[in-house]
């Protein structure tokens, strides 16, 4: 049963990569081949775990919903739901919508709160 090797699958179904996105390889010590460093593109998934990580350690909360996701040129925009004041009863809580930008490798270029709503209210158009 040679020659069968196991690879490791990321949650895309691609070979799960060391550590980043990138896969740096190059010519090395001992004879070791280096090769240009490899980027692959952030799924909308990936998009989504991204800006409400990177938007959690800015704002120290967590992030409670991502309302909508959508890539541009310069990579991805998400639109995300954050709890800003906790009160009683809940549907009196404070939230905010805040737009956040990513790079085509998942950096968090810019956000900006775009809202600021109770919890209960309904949008009305």
């Amino acid at each position: 049963m040679g020659g069968s090797r196991r690879r490791d699958l990321d949650g895309t179904g691609r070979p799960k990569t060391s550590g980043s996105r990138r896969e740096a390889a190059g010519a090395g010590r001992g004879g070791e081949q280096e090769r240009e460093p490899v980027s692959r593109p952030l799924a909308m998934g990936g998009a989504m775990r991204e800006a409400t990580e990177q938007l959690a350690g800015l704002l120290g909360t967590r992030p409670e919903s991502v309302s909508a996701v959508k890539r541009t040129e310069e990579g991805w925009q998400a639109d995300v739901e954050v709890l800003e004041i906790s009160r009683v009863p809940d549907t009196t809580s404070v939230m905010a919508s805040y737009r956040v930008r990513l790079d085509e490798e998942g950096r968090l270029t810019e956000y900006e709160r775009r809202r600021r709503y109770a919890r209960g209210q309904i949008d009305r158009k």
